[in-house]
């Protein structure tokens, strides 16, 4: 079977370097694009690669197409290495593989599990592990002198907790702590109120989906007196003090910047903190006393902040609400809790929420309308459904707040002149502008006629489409356009937000840049222990390395929900579903399921009853005798033919409606007399 494309630019880049480390051959562009089954248009993306990793450590294995060069190498050689490649020549020592146990011909063998892998595995006499069950899952090295070490074995693949494993150490997640931070976690004390600022009488609450067990952030807003403030707010956003308990380079702060980041997987969360800190000490739960720093805005009427003061604290959260409890509660529908805090809390967080929206649309930033799903299981821990998760005002209210706050803490230490670790999202390449008015133009959308995007101008394509059939496609294709927000301590400011300095304060639990900004806030402001001035040389490193581990828990993430949502399938073989064409390319095309979100291919010779010509221009298939049109964003009915999750494939097929039988003109005008 051909292998479907890759999803993502940096997806392809992972699969190279894998390539690259697993031979010691020098390979051509060519030959790279014919083992990765790289065609079409991504051969481009494949070229911008290669061009980069030349100038690293991979320039030695690279080299220019030439004629001679396929003589070296030939396709046959090719095919040979694939199916079965040399394990002292092909692969990296000491490099994970995942693989799935089979028995094959009288052999054990281990499978990579996912299709994507371009390792194909390796075979092994059975007495060589005697305590293997077949479809076990196993995490393994290859050595010197072919000799495969088993790491763990994770268990079998039927078991529905496998595909998160899977992720943790197929993406080689940290995930145990040591025991010497687990000790220092389990010794934490909340501090007494000293030089601190006394919150707990402020009536702060928590507001966070249904299953969150770290609350690190509580809020708090109502009506400024000032008269020089009309109809202006005042409003409180207090943080977990982490830095309190979470000291530099100490054995907490090691692990944390290893992690990066919290990884929230569908079963099961991958905390940056151990629990004692992250669920416990550090986690603003209702009516406990909890270390913060807190931020108090002054904030207008039209959403601008006129004013702003950090300060270290002691907070007493009043409630732990949900999203649903406050979206309830906006319209109207009151349980106990909320019908208490609504006049004096809940009312007046709505107000300055509805505030900040102005301004957020005089900035003109960009709406992006990526629905989230969440994934259902049963209580046997298998998949039952996947729904869609709404997005209420409630969510925004606490997102406007947020933003508040991280661009404040921005500015204070932009004003300080201490260096610090900026969330910048830089503007969109102009080949990827120019590759989205292709698109539209495809779809007979108009694109402005500007030469630079700024975030009003894809808003501007965006609403063209609000009752579109391709609303879902466009909104997809506008964030493909986008480059990845990243961490870094130049300030070129977010583009997305349209926010010109911007930095990660509010969830120092889950992200170490926000226990980053935290110490820098504490040093420059005196505001106590545990601050500290980083040089900018150490956070150029740390920036870059937790942007790493954030793209990298990004992959997990979605790697998981796309083995769950195929799980699903696989109980659903040969079910008629609808789906929209997400991607076309010269190999098939790419269905998004509409219901959960599942992704799937159509390879191009499943194409229904007709020999189809691909337009790459139009990113549409032409049948060329029917004329039938397969074009991206059309909504089809598609059957579910293969699923696959141990090696994350679905394939479907096109379902297309019979048409209408012709009748003859004496049959029709007998049947009318």
């Amino acid at each position: 079977m051909t292998r479907p494309p890759f999803d993502s630019e940096e997806e392809m880049k992972k699969a190279v370097i894998s390539l690259m480390d697993q031979t010691d051959q020098k390979l051509t562009k060519n030959e790279i694009a014919k083992i990765l089954a790289v065609k079409g248009s991504q051969r481009v993306e494949l070229k911008r690669i290669l061009k980069d990793l030349k100038n690293g450590e991979y320039r030695h294995k690279i080299v220019r197409n030439k004629v001679g060069d396929r003589n070296t190498r030939t396709r046959s050689s090719l095919k040979k290495e694939r199916v079965e490649p040399s394990l002292s020549s092909q692969t990296k020592k000491d490099q994970i593989h995942i693989g799935l146990f089979i028995i094959r011909n009288g052999k054990g063998r281990f499978v990579p599990c996912h299709r994507k892998d371009p390792f194909p595995g390796v075979t092994f006499d059975l007495e060589t592990f005697p305590n293997l069950q077949v479809d076990d899952v196993v995490v393994y090295h290859l050595e010197a002198k072919n000799h495969i070490r088993i790491k763990k074995v994770l268990g079998s693949i039927h078991d529905p907790r496998i595909y998160s494993s899977m992720a943790i150490y197929g993406y080689e997640l940290p995930h145990i702590f040591s025991n010497e931070a687990l000790k220092l976690a389990n010794q934490g004390q909340v501090p007494a109120l000293g030089s601190r600022t006394d919150f707990r009488d402020l009536p702060l609450v928590t507001i966070d989906g249904d299953n969150a067990r770290d609350f690190d952030d509580a809020v708090w807003a109502t009506s400024d007196t000032d008269p020089r403030n009309p109809h202006g707010w005042r409003s409180v956003v207090a943080i977990a003090d982490v830095s309190y308990y979470v000291r530099s380079a100490d054995a907490l702060d090691r692990e944390a910047y290893e992690r990066g980041n919290s990884v929230y997987l569908p079963d099961c969360v991958v905390p940056m903190l151990p629990e004692a800190l992250s669920n416990e000490l550090c986690s603003l739960q209702p009516y406990q006393d909890r270390a913060c720093l807190a931020v108090e805005m002054i904030i207008s009427c039209d959403g601008k902040i006129r004013s702003h003061r950090f300060k270290r604290g002691l907070m007493r959260s009043q409630a732990r609400l949900t999203y649903h409890q406050v979206q309830k509660a906006i319209q109207g529908i009151f349980d106990p809790t909320t019908q208490v805090l609504w006049p004096n809390v809940l009312q007046p967080l709505y107000g300055v929420y509805q505030s900040l929206v102005k301004a957020r649309i005089k900035r003109g930033t960009l709406e992006l309308d990526a629905p989230e799903r969440k994934i259902i299981f049963n209580q046997q821990g298998f998949v039952a459904e996947v729904i869609p998760e709404e997005r209420f005002d409630s969510h925004r209210l606490i997102e406007e707040l947020m933003i508040a706050a991280n661009v404040c803490a921005a500015k204070s230490l932009l004003a300080k002149k201490t260096h610090t670790l900026f969330r910048i999202h830089e503007t969109p390449e102009s080949s990827r502008v120019e590759n989205l008015k292709t698109v539209l133009r495809s779809l007979k959308l108009q694109a402005p006629r500007v030469k630079d995007f700024r975030p009003h101008h894809f808003q501007t394509v965006l609403s063209q489409v609000d009752i579109s059939p391709y609303r879902q496609l466009v909104h997809d294709l506008v964030l493909r356009c986008q480059a990845q927000a990243r961490y870094s301590p130049h300030n070129i400011g977010h583009f997305g937000l349209s926010l010109e300095h911007y930095c990660h304060f509010t969830s120092p639990i889950r992200r170490y840049a926000d226990l980053i900004v935290h110490r820098a806030l504490i040093a420059s402001l005196s505001l106590g222990e545990g601050g500290e001035n980083y040089p900018l040389a150490l956070l150029e490193e740390i920036g870059n390395h937790i942007s790493e581990t954030e793209r990298t828990a990004a992959l997990a993430e979605r790697e998981v929900n796309d083995r769950l949502t195929t799980a699903l399938l696989e109980n659903h073989l040969g079910a008629v579903l609808k789906g929209t064409i997400a991607g076309i390319t010269g190999v098939g095309i790419f269905i998004s399921l509409e219901e959960s979100g599942a992704q799937g291919f159509i390879p191009k010779h499943r194409l229904p009853s007709d020999f189809y010509q691909y337009d790459a221009d139009h990113h549409r298939y032409i049948g060329k005798r029917t004329k039938k049109i397969y074009q991206l964003g059309q909504h089809v009915l598609v059957r579910v033919e293969e699923a696959n999750a141990a090696i994350c494939s679905t394939i479907f097929s096109l379902v297309t409606e019979p048409s209408p039988k012709k009748t003859s003109k004496s049959r029709q005008k007998k049947k009318d007399s």
